[in-house]
C-alpha cells in the first residue's frame, strides 16, 4: 500500500502554508486523495504538484553565446504590467449608458 502524506507534511515538504494546499486540492487543481473528509497525497501526487508548478527557463538562462543578439525588450504598462493596446477603431469604443432613476425621482 502506498504511504498517504497529511497536507501538513505536503505544505512542510513544498514550503508553503497548510492553507494553499488544502485550498488547491478543495478546488482541484493539484491531485489529491479524499478520504472521508481528509485530503491525503501519495509520493506520485507530490511529484505532480511539483512538476505542475515548475517555472520555464527565463530567456536569458538560454542564451548561448553573450553577442548574439536579442529581441528589443516591450514596454508594459508600470499600472497593469500589460503590454499596450493598439487604440480600437472609433465604432467598436463602448458607449455610456444614461444614468438610472434614483429613489427620489432625480437622475444620479
Amino acid at each position: 500500500m502506498p504511504r498517504l502524506y497529511r497536507p501538513e507534511e505536503i505544505a512542510e515538504t513544498l514550503g508553503c502554508s497548510v492553507w494553499w494546499v488544502k485550498d488547491r486540492a478543495r478546488r482541484r487543481l493539484i491531485p489529491h486523495t479524499r478520504v472521508g473528509r481528509a485530503y491525503r497525497f501519495t509520493a506520485g501526487h507530490l511529484a505532480e504538484i511539483i512538476r505542475i508548478h515548475e517555472e520555464p527557463a527565463t530567456w536569458s538562462a538560454q542564451r548561448t553565446h553573450p553577442r548574439t543578439p536579442q529581441p528589443a525588450p516591450t514596454t508594459t504598462s508600470s499600472r497593469t504590467g500589460r503590454l499596450p493596446q493598439p487604440p480600437m477603431p472609433s465604432a467598436q469604443r463602448l458607449q455610456a449608458r444614461p444614468p438610472r432613476r434614483s429613489q427620489y425621482g432625480t437622475a444620479a
